[in-house]
């Protein structure tokens, strides 16, 4: 199946009990069972749940991967992955991260004994300096949050594998209408279901898929184990956005566009970070694996200064000012006090995430309106 079609029927199917076209949302926390430990595959909704079972297919078939497991947030999935590791284990993961990953790796699980390694990964060669014999995980992700970079997703993957070592690859920005990861080698993806999967800012949920069937035994053992599983309310929404994924994926890239460079023609913009720009550090990459280039962009005022960032984004009436990104609305964000706030100074700055840096998300409106507002704001 195309990938149109495949957001609409994959890894779903009509309601075996009534014919319902639409899954059904299995509010339940038990299931009956016939006998001890005899059941219809079910027995307690931490464990699988109809609703959660159906999303878990949908998304892995979107993915072109065999297992999908949801979780009830972004943030559980990290967990979940970190896991896998013991004390003394390294990480090797991009230096300019996203603040909630960051804040995870550094203030939870590195006084655990799990040491983490940032380092700017559009080059290999940074990348293979950190590699040692204790290395279990290389973390991607791709364009970054929020500087746009790009990574080279196979390349990773030989470093990873040479090393003995999971490529994870966070696809939250992409999503599988732009690039699908497991065919470039990762071993893991992952999804804040929150964004572009769910699409309507209406839903916190995470996902990850792999294509290992012991792999996906580890990480099922640690879903059930620690409980971060979402309702099956929650995977029906997520459920329902999936259907139109492909169709807002496309207005979002088209709209990015259009909102890229009218952004850099502007007198007060300095610089414009969108990986569709032929002059975009690592462009040849983004063009190679991914289909499109995306709706998020981010930019800096000439004069950098973060008091006129602020004053752009007070301005702004249908860039709406709120943390999040991939929902059919536009939004608009300052990451160093938002997103990226538990990153400290030193190191936002060191990564290239400068103070007055403006993130924009943008939606699927039209894009003359979206266009004025920006006028209107920047002046």
């Amino acid at each position: 199946m195309k990938f149109g079609t495949k957001a609409i029927h994959a890894g779903v199917h009509p309601d075996p009990a009534t014919g319902a076209i639409m899954t059904p949302i299995y509010q339940t926390s038990t299931y009956v069972q016939t006998s001890p430990g005899e059941n219809k595959g079910y027995e307690y909704s931490r464990t699988h749940n109809p609703t959660r079972s159906q999303l878990q297919d949908a998304v892995a078939a979107l993915e072109d991967g065999k297992h999908g497991l949801a979780f009830a947030s972004g943030m559980a999935v990290v967990d979940c992955i970190i896991k896998l590791l013991q004390p003394g284990d390294e990480v090797i993961s991009t230096n300019d991260l996203y603040g909630g990953s960051y804040r995870i790796f550094t203030k939870v699980f590195a006084p655990l004994g799990i040491k983490f390694h940032f380092v700017p990964m559009h080059d290999m060669a940074a990348v293979r300096e950190k590699v040692t014999d204790k290395t279990k995980l290389i973390w991607v992700e791709t364009p970054t949050n929020p500087l746009l970079n790009i990574i080279d997703i196979k390349a990773a993957a030989e470093v990873a594998h040479e090393a003995g070592a999971l490529l994870v690859v966070d696809n939250t920005f992409s999503t599988p209408y732009l690039q699908t990861p497991l065919a470039l080698g990762a071993d893991i993806v992952m999804h804040s279901l929150t964004k572009y999967m769910g699409g309507h800012s209406d839903v916190v949920m995470g996902a990850l898929v792999v294509n290992d069937d012991a792999l996906l035994q580890r990480l099922a053992f640690l879903q059930n184990s620690c409980g971060g599983t979402p309702g099956p309310q929650d995977c029906f929404l997520v459920l329902r956005g999936l259907k139109t994924l492909h169709l807002r994926m496309q207005r979002h890239c088209e709209n990015g566009r259009a909102v890229a460079e009218y952004l850099q023609a502007h007198p007060k913009v300095e610089k414009v970070f969108w990986p569709g720009f032929p002059e975009h550090p690592n462009h040849a990459v983004a063009a190679r694996q991914m289909r499109d280039f995306g709706g998020m962009i981010s930019f800096v005022l000439k004069g950098d200064k973060q008091e006129d960032a602020i004053a752009v984004l007070e301005k702004l009436k249908l860039f709406t000012l709120a943390e999040s990104l991939g929902g059919v609305e536009s939004l608009s964000g300052h990451p160093a006090t938002m997103t990226h706030a538990s990153i400290p100074a030193e190191e936002r700055r060191k990564a290239g995430l400068s103070d007055s840096l403006i993130r924009l998300s943008v939606g699927v409106e039209d894009i003359e309106d979206l266009l004025e507002d920006l006028g209107q704001a920047i002046g």
